[in-house]
């Protein structure tokens, strides 16, 4: 302890007086991994903690930077989360991307089931002697200069370090370095046990044994299905062998495999195209079977096709013992496996990663269930949403999840209770803190800042976390998908945090919202009109047209008479100004209307003003139970040349 402390001492002082110098030199990466892991592994093991390393297979294996440095942060990082953390796991994540012709940057990230920290600490987190609940963490030895210096290495370096924490929940580093790239050769496929004997030199040893599990290669090479053969043969796996797809497609007729290892570049029908086939083999036994690519060139376009064609994993030719082990032991069931005492004692983490299965993306757009998108745009966009609630007699349920708007309407027409409540702040913290497991970055879009409190709720959330920032899209249900859908796209092409925001503040002056109304007494309950404004309304047919005006909702107008025959003066009026809309896309979100309602409103709709592309779109329940059964709005955008079309988005 005392040596620690003087050393933190020592290079806080280098710090402070401008003496600490960065020395960036050329490193190897694995091995720089092995040894933080190597110090770290250990102490996570004592106290019972599972450790997880997953690093991103394109990460070049040698990059010019302070690897000194590096790992001091890192180490520091790693040290911090096992000593907080009682039980759970601890994770290192490290994922890289091109950012010119010979730069990358890595985001290194350190994630934890710990204490984590509260809201109003984090500003403090990183100053110096400053040990956030210090009552609650009197127990563990810490000085409170760690953080400090680690957030000024990073500095040094020309680097960020951000922190994501939900108290009693976990907390997240995320430090960001660009380096320059010395070897164009990628990682691959990394295994810290296997990178460990190497280096010592010592003789490989088999890690586990499956004697009752099926292997297939598929190899047109006769010495590569030799060579997979003798490296497994010590885990007494079956292993038969296929020199081409053909005989592949023959054996798995009446062969069940429990894995498959298969070569990419094969005469007649390629590794691929096999692999299709199997999953579509009349008959076939090996339909859904976990199936491995061997390839000769492991470069991250591939790596990308290999992951969208449906392959399990890849292995990177030549093949070692200890990766092929590591990897058919990652897709073997566990029934099927022994881990030999070698495994038991030395293997740091038996789960090696082949594919991050949740690998990070750099920008997320997220939203509300209000936002009324189809869901086949949402998913298409990777739009990710946070249920508002449903309030009844029967108890609280999830919009459009557990309760959908026509069963919530039926529900009150009988006379009894339904509203809608935002996510409460702890949801949106439990929400940012799952989405910030698959992106670095989250950009979430919520409904009208004075129309719910989920805006309020979502900003009081994102103080836990520097990487989430809220935006009011001044608008609700479809409009406001409109905003989100924008973003989404935005997010996908690789434009900037500040970017997109921006673009969402514009477009609240060009999205059209208005919404017209059948009855009146679902606003009345929800306390958006008084009483006596639903009364005149029902005894003098009025049909009120809700707008969205600085965030706020107005009574635009009021239409007079049987709703059927104030519906096309309320489509005349919405797209009066032809020429000032955007006709590529419109959003009818309805509430409660039936088919032939729906076929009229579009009718009239093409009379007006011909769009290339229409939306049906069912209103969620939390909106739905709001306006009431009958109500329906025209959602579209206004033109502006300065932000991109809809024909981008369709493309």
């Amino acid at each position: 302890m005392l040596l620690t402390l003087i050393n933190d001492i020592l290079d806080l002082s280098k710090i402070k007086s401008g003496k600490m110098e960065i020395v960036n030199a050329s490193y190897e990466t694995g091995e720089l991994f092995s040894e933080i892991v190597n110090m770290i592994w250990i102490k996570a093991r004592e106290k019972g903690l599972e450790f997880r390393l997953q690093v991103d297979p394109s990460m070049p294996s040698m990059l010019c930077g302070d690897e000194v440095r590096i790992k001091q942060v890192l180490v520091n990082l790693l040290n911090n989360a096992v000593k907080y953390t009682k039980e759970g796991s601890v994770t290192l994540s490290v994922r890289c991307e091109r950012v010119g012709v010979n730069r990358v940057r890595v985001w290194y990230s350190v994630e934890d089931t710990g204490m984590g920290v509260k809201k109003e600490n984090i500003p403090y987190i990183f100053d110096a002697f400053k040990r956030v609940d210090e009552k609650k963490n009197r127990h563990i030895e810490g000085t409170g200069l760690g953080l400090s210096i680690v957030k000024q290495l990073v500095e040094l370096m020309g680097g960020e370090i951000s922190v994501n924490s939900v108290y009693m929940n976990g907390s997240t580093f995320l430090v960001a370095l660009e380096q320059d790239i010395m070897s164009e050769r990628e990682l691959g496929t990394f295994t810290l046990a296997s990178r460990t004997k190497v280096h010592e030199g010592e003789q490989y040893q088999h890690t586990f044994e499956a004697p009752n599990a099926h292997l297939l290669v598929v190899d047109d090479n006769e010495m590569n299905l030799l060579v997979v053969s003798k490296l497994l043969s010590d885990t007494k796996i079956h292993i038969d062998t296929a020199s081409g797809a053909a005989e592949c497609l023959r054996l798995t007729q009446y062969q069940h495999y429990d894995c498959i290892l298969m070569d990419h570049l094969m005469p007649e029908m390629d590794g691929i195209e096999c692999l299709h086939a199997l999953h579509a083999q009349p008959g076939g036994l090996c339909q859904n079977v976990p199936v491995i690519a061997l390839t000769a060139n492991a470069g991250s376009d591939n790596q990308q096709l290999y992951r969208k064609e449906g392959f399990s994993g890849y292995l990177a030719k030549p093949i070692s013992g200890a990766l092929l082990e590591a990897a058919v032991l990652s897709i073997l069931p566990r029934e099927l496996v022994s881990l030999s005492e070698v495994a038991s004692q030395s293997e740091i983490g038996k789960d090696v990663l082949i594919f991050e299965q949740a690998k990070r993306i750099s920008l997320m757009v997220t939203t509300d269930s209000v936002c009324d998108l189809p869901e086949s745009l949402r998913k298409e966009f990777g739009i990710k949403v946070c249920p508002y609630y449903i309030c009844t007699e029967q108890g609280r349920f999830l919009d459009n999840s557990e309760l959908m708007a026509d069963e919530l309407l039926s529900h009150i027409a009988e006379g009894k209770e339904g509203s809608s409540r935002p996510p409460e702040v702890e949801d949106y913290e439990k929400f940012f803190a799952r989405r910030l497991n698959e992106a670095q970055n989250v950009i979430h879009i919520t409904m009208a800042k004075h129309v719910s409190d989920g805006y309020r709720n979502a900003l009081e959330a994102a103080k836990s976390f520097e990487n989430v920032t809220v935006v009011d899209s001044g608008h609700l249900s479809s409009s406001m998908g409109l905003a989100v859908l924008y973003a989404a796209y935005m997010a996908e092409h690789h434009a900037s945090r500040e970017e997109i925001i921006n673009t969402v503040k514009k477009l609240r002056h060009y999205i059209s919202s208005a919404f017209i109304i059948d009855s009146t007494h679902m606003m009345c309950r929800a306390g958006q009109i008084s009483r006596k404004v639903q009364v005149m309304c029902d005894a003098l047919l009025l049909h009120p047209v809700i707008v969205l005006r600085k965030s706020r909702m107005a009574v635009g107008s009021m239409e007079m008479g049987n709703f059927n025959h104030v519906i096309k003066g309320y489509i005349r009026k919405v797209l009066s100004r032809a020429g000032t809309i955007d006709r590529r896309i419109l959003f009818i979100t309805y509430a409660g209307m039936d088919e032939k309602s729906l076929q009229y409103i579009q009718e009239v709709v093409r009379q007006y003003c011909p769009f290339e592309r229409i939306y049906l779109q069912k209103a969620s329940s939390a909106i739905a139970c709001n306006c009431g059964p009958g109500s329906f709005g025209l959602l579209f955008m206004r033109k502006n040349e300065a932000i991109i079309s809809f024909s981008d988005i369709e493309k």
